[in-house]
Order: C-alpha cells, then structure tokens, then sequence
C-alpha cells in the first residue's frame, strides 16, 4: 500500500518510459503510466465518497447521521452558498471519470509485444466497472447528465443524457466487462488500491454492482431490475472479505479525508444526530459504541438544523478519528440486503428468504464494525428487529435497518431513504428547502452550457433540490 500511494502521490514526477536522450525532459514527461492514472483515479472516488468535508460531501447532514454544531447552513440543506453541487460534480467529471478515460486510452493503446493480453483485457473492464459506479453516482445525485458526449474534445456543450437511458447502459456495460474478464488473469496488480489486481474479487464486485444498479430502478422497471439481480445475486459477495475497501495510511495525504476534517483540520464541527441515535438507542443497538461517543454514560443526538454544543451531544465514535479507518465503495451488507428486497417481491430464482437474506445483513454490518456474535443474536431477537416481527412493510423493514447499516456512507444511506421511503425524516428545523432528493445541476453549467443546462432541467421536471429522479416513486 505504501508503494501504491507513492505512486499517486507522485504522479506529475512518474513516466512511462525514459529515454538516454537529451532532448528529453524526465523531470517533466509528457506520459504518464495508466497504473498511477488507475490508483490516482480510485483514491479521487473513495476520497469524495468519503469526506465529511462541507464544502464536498454532506450526504451526512442530509441524511441526519451528523448534525453541525455552530454553522448550520448545510444540515438545513443551503447547497449554493458553498457550490457544493459544482464542487462534487468537477471531483466526479474531472478528477475521477476524466482520469480513467484517459486511462482507457493508454491500457487500449499498449500493443506491446511483451504486454500481457489477459491482464490487458482485465485492466479494460476493470477501468470499466469504475466508470459505471462514478455515473451511477452522478445519475443518482443530478438525474440526467452529460454522458455520451462528456468527453468529446470537438464538443465542448455536451447534452445531459436521459437518466433512465444512461442507467440501462450502465447494466450493459457491466456485462460487457464481466463477459471479457477472467479470473485467472492479473490486471492492475500493486496500483489497484481497492483489490490489488484479484480478477476474482472484481469479478464479485462487477456482480455486486449489477445488483445495486438494477435494484436502484426496480421500482420503473421491474422486469430489467428482476433479470438483472437473478443472473448476477449469485455471482456476488458472499462476505466481508468481498468488500470493496480502500485502506488509508497513517501520513498524509493519503489519510481517510474524514479524519482531516475531523482531526488534521483541529476544529470541532460535528456531533451525532438526533434522528439515527434515537432510533438506535430504541432498538439497544450494538453498533452505537462502535459509531458514536457518549455522554454522561448516554449516547445523545443533536436535533437536525440546530445549532449544538460539541461537549453536549455524541459525536463520531474512536474509530473516527483515526487516520487509517479504511473506506467502503460496496459492501456484502448492502447485496444481503438487496436480496432480501428481492425475495419480499417473491422472486423465486433467488435462493434462500427475505428473512435470511435480512438477517445476514445485519449480521454482515454488526461484524465489520467490530460486534461480536452474541451481540448480533441478542439484536435479531429483539422483536422490533425481527423480520417477523418488526413494524411495517418490507420496506419499512429493510429500508430502517438498511440505513443504520450505512452509517458513515451518506450517499448510499440517502440513495435509499429515497428508493425505500423509510425510515420517515422530518426536515431541518430552519430549512430553507424541502429535504434535498437530488443536487441541483452547477451554476457553472447554467453559465457555460446554458442551452443544454436549460433542456436538461426541463426534462427532469425543473433544476430543484425537491424534483425527484425518475427511480425515485412514493411508497406504495
């Protein structure tokens, strides 16, 4: 891992090739390695899913997992002040999709004759996959976006795609890359920082991922989301070890960007929210030492929108705090519960029941936090826990447990409390919107690609924090 972060740290210092020849500048090169571009590119991903940073991520604030303590104008939904739309979406275009196109280009251009043409084709897919997860983030946080014309040199308007087109291209281009891949392969080795080159975990992972996206729709359209899950669920995760993790390192810069912002940065601006903590401590839930401090003996949540005191509310649990906390882009937690999603609609391909599936959920979540077995025992027997037993439909079920199981990834806990509805969420007390269901589009766009920008929002329904996505219907 260190070799790996040396290489991204000193990405503008690498080449791929270095001549004995004096006209050219080695400390300049014009070419640089897709592997660094490859590892660069995965740590930009992981770094903006990850971060706590305001003016980047705060998916938290939304979702009331976090609360603010003296400025509040996030968790009361303010996205303009900071352009924090635009800043998320330059990350995503620029640092990330933009690095792996380029990517792309070079693994496919390398016709080497010692080049070896299994592990080029795993890089290709392998590059492949990453780009389907970044749109699908994209998608799921503007609805229509530039995708088939983003990176076209002689088009610098490029047209916002159809959400819903982009989504069923997005499964395509998933079973074209599972289709080329092969396990027995290498591919990117030492400079992929998420699976070390293991074509078989990536191979899990492009399974994992047709699962989440077809599920994502399930709700538009069922029969795609129904074929999907039951010719990939299988070829999944089937633990923790699957997991897609990034593990930081204990120097910066290649430290978790949450502990920068909550250690490095030396300032207190976060404490637990009322919203999660009261849920948890209603059902005793194991996790609560593992997400939150205490006070006074209690874990307390400051209510959403207030202005709190550090020193009077819970705030991030020990692990927080600690730069080497590794990231999560996909876990077997979230496709055990997918599957029980699966099940409830009576999908008979997919083995086992929504209760098993349920409860290997939990149980997969309670575990990577550091719970023991009898903790998850005690917990899926308590009745408000129990499938059997636990309030409401299968949505309320899976939709409650599914986002305290995302604590710490407020993108995907917001994906879902908009897909399942649940659990129910009262806005900020000083909200100047309603409870955001997507980004607005940047202002930079409404400036630069006015035309595009103008047609885009007309077709979504209207540039508004409130405007739902087209997967996004009302409980049934």
């Amino acid at each position: 891992m260190k070799k790996i972060y040396i290489v991204v740290a000193s990405v503008i210092m690498l080449t791929s090739c270095i001549k004995d020849d004096l006209n050219d500048d080695t400390k300049n090169p014009s070419t640089v390695p897709a592997e660094t571009i490859f590892a660069s590119a995965q740590k930009s991903l992981t770094d903006i899913m990850t971060s706590s940073n305001v003016n980047r991520n705060v998916f938290r604030l939304i979702t009331q997992q976090w609360q603010e303590t003296t400025y509040t104008d996030e968790s009361n939904y303010d996205l303009t002040t900071r352009n924090i739309p635009q800043t998320f979406w330059n990350i995503m275009y620029r640092d990330v999709l933009k690095n792996f196109s380029e990517c792309k280009k070079l693994v496919a251009a390398d016709n080497d004759v010692h080049t070896d043409q299994l592990a080029k084709t795993n890089k290709l897919a392998e590059i492949e996959l990453m780009e389907v997860y970044a749109y699908s983030v994209l998608v799921n946080t503007y609805g229509n976006v530039p995708y088939s014309q983003v990176f076209d040199t002689n088009n610098p308007h490029p047209k916002y795609d159809d959400a819903k087109t982009i989504y069923l291209d997005l499964l395509a281009r998933i079973d074209k890359a599972l289709g080329t891949m092969n396990a027995a392969g290498a591919g990117f080795d030492d400079s992929d920082i998420i699976y070390g080159g293991n074509a078989s975990k990536w191979i899990k992972f492009g399974n994992t991922l047709k699962v989440k996206i077809a599920m994502t729709i399930v709700d538009v359209e069922p029969a795609v989301a129904k074929a999907a899950v039951e010719a990939a669920y299988n070829k999944g995760f089937t633990s923790n070890a699957d997991n897609a993790v990034l593990k930081y390192l204990g120097a910066y810069p290649n430290t978790n960007p949450i502990w920068e912002d909550l250690v490095r940065s030396g300032r207190y601006d976060f404490v637990a929210a009322k919203t999660i903590v009261d849920q948890m401590n209603t059902l005793n839930d194991p996790r609560r030492q593992f997400y939150f401090s205490t006070v006074g003996g209690a874990y307390k949540g400051a209510t959403p929108g207030a202005s709190s005191n550090y020193d009077s509310f819970s705030h991030a649990g020990e692990i927080f705090f600690d730069p080497t906390m590794p990231a999560l882009l996909l876990d077997y937690s979230e496709l055990e519960f997918y599957l029980a999603e699966a099940k409830a609609l009576n999908w008979t391909l997919v083995t086992g029941t929504a209760e098993e599936h349920y409860n290997n959920a939990i149980r997969a979540s309670i575990i990577y936090w550091g719970g023991s077995t009898d903790d998850v025992s005690a917990y899926l027997s308590n009745p408000d826990v129990a499938y059997s037993t636990a309030a409401g439909n299968y949505k309320q079920k899976i939709g409650m447990q599914k986002f305290i199981a995302l604590y710490n990834r407020g993108y995907d806990a917001w994906t879902e409390w908009r897909r399942l509805d649940y659990p129910k969420i009262s806005p900020a007390v000083d909200a100047i919107s309603g409870i955001p269901v997507r980004y607005t589009y940047p202002a930079q766009e409404q400036n630069l690609n006015t035309d595009k920008y103008n047609e885009a929002s007309a077709a979504i329904g209207g540039d508004k924090v409130e405007t739902k996505l087209f997967w996004d219907k009302a409980d049934q």
